[in-house]
């Protein structure tokens, strides 16, 4: 992929985009089998891999520049606005409509925030692209201040770009280097941003987790399911749900399906989500003291942690508790690696590297494990 913020020296995020694609999947196909060599005779089935461009689903604008020439991208060593609005991974559907959020941004009055003076209103913009074309973008904001001027202005953003069906305003008053705060101002009816994959609507709310690449994302989902379906559990536990991608996916009749996930909000966007399926339910709450509270054991449990991984708790409890399958989906094979050496009744026997995140070291590998 050739990327002229990258050969301007401007943005080196994309730290592979000088390797040939074929040889970055490669790469990574054998990082992984290296991490996971411990484990004679598990199968890998091919790679999952991803469009070179155009694959982000969701762009972290940060906002620099002036009020009347404002710039969408990242910052500089010395806080100054680097603009990126062209930006190669991002969707297609998002590169269009930033030029137009820039310019309803100038019309609003509303002034990038200044880093290094601590001035100023509008840190970011994040913009989500639904794989039906619709999108979502929130303004996040240093206080409330600039929330007139965006309501103000907005029917005339959304009669330009008719794309644009959720937008909120969120509210990060301190100066600390996370991306949104934990207010969120709806300003358009709709709050939740439908997510169609593979036969199966989920709802995205504003603050809610979802993965970055949806093509992905749907042969991850598909493949989980196929797994599940195979071994054809009376019960699933979907540990980490997130907006319950990997529940509404493994549902099927006959089935209890729970999803738990310690975002509230992601809870209620898989609740919404569900509807009225039979024999699924989602709970917020922490998924390892879930596990350990729980009086029941599950035929089969997915887990989809964070980058850190499941922990010692949490494998030790399904090392223990005679679960017959886990079906493990790793951001991060080091900690899969290290989390499968803590469970070792649990036999990985299949694998599958997904490139979620082309033009970087980062992978995706779902892997089923069976109880020896």
């Amino acid at each position: 992929m050739q990327c002229s913020y990258y050969d301007a020296h401007q943005c080196r995020s994309c730290t592979l985009i000088q390797v040939p694609y074929a040889d970055q999947v490669r790469d990574k196909e054998e990082r992984c089998a290296e991490l996971l060599g411990d484990h004679p005779g598990l199968q890998w089935l091919p790679s999952v891999r991803s469009p070179e461009s155009g694959y982000r689903n969701k762009a972290k604008m940060v906002v620099g520049g002036t009020v009347r020439h404002p710039t969408f991208g990242i910052l500089d060593a010395a806080g100054r606005g680097v603009d990126l609005r062209e930006c190669g991974v991002c969707s297609p559907g998002i590169t269009d409509v930033l030029p137009l959020l820039a310019r309803f941004t100038a019309r609003a009055g509303l002034v990038p925030y200044d880093v290094p003076r601590r001035r100023g209103e509008l840190k970011y913009v994040l913009v989500t692209e639904s794989p039906s074309g619709e999108l979502m973008v929130r303004f996040v904001l240093r206080s409330e201040r600039s929330i007139p001027a965006l309501r103000e202005h907005l029917p005339g953003l959304l009669a330009t770009a008719p794309r644009i069906v959720v937008v909120t305003a969120n509210l990060l008053p301190e100066h600390k280097a996370v991306v949104e705060g934990d207010v969120e101002v709806p300003l358009t009816e709709r709050t939740t941003l439908t997510m169609p994959l593979g036969g199966v609507s989920l709802d995205l709310r504003p603050q809610s987790f979802f993965q970055t690449n949806s093509a992905v994302a749907g042969e991850l989902y598909a493949q989980v399911a196929r797994w599940v379906d195979e071994i054809d559990p009376a019960s699933v536990w979907d540990l980490y749900c997130g907006v319950g991608g990997f529940a509404l996916h493994c549902a099927a009749p006959g089935r209890r399906v729970v999803g738990i996930e310690v975002s509230a909000e992601a809870v209620e966007s898989a609740r919404s989500a569900a509807g009225d399926l039979p024999g699924v339910e989602f709970a917020a709450g922490d998924a390892t003291r879930f596990a350990l509270e729980s009086d029941e054991v599950p035929e089969l449990v997915v887990v989809n942690p964070p980058r850190r991984g499941t922990g010692p708790e949490l494998a030790g409890w399904l090392e223990e508790s005679g679960v017959r399958h886990v079906v493990y989906s790793s951001c991060n094979p080091v900690t899969l690696a290290r989390d499968l050496a803590a469970m070792p009744s649990l036999r990985p026997v299949r694998a599958r590297v997904l490139d979620m995140f082309p033009q970087t070291p980062h992978v995706e590998v779902a892997t089923l494990l069976e109880r020896t």
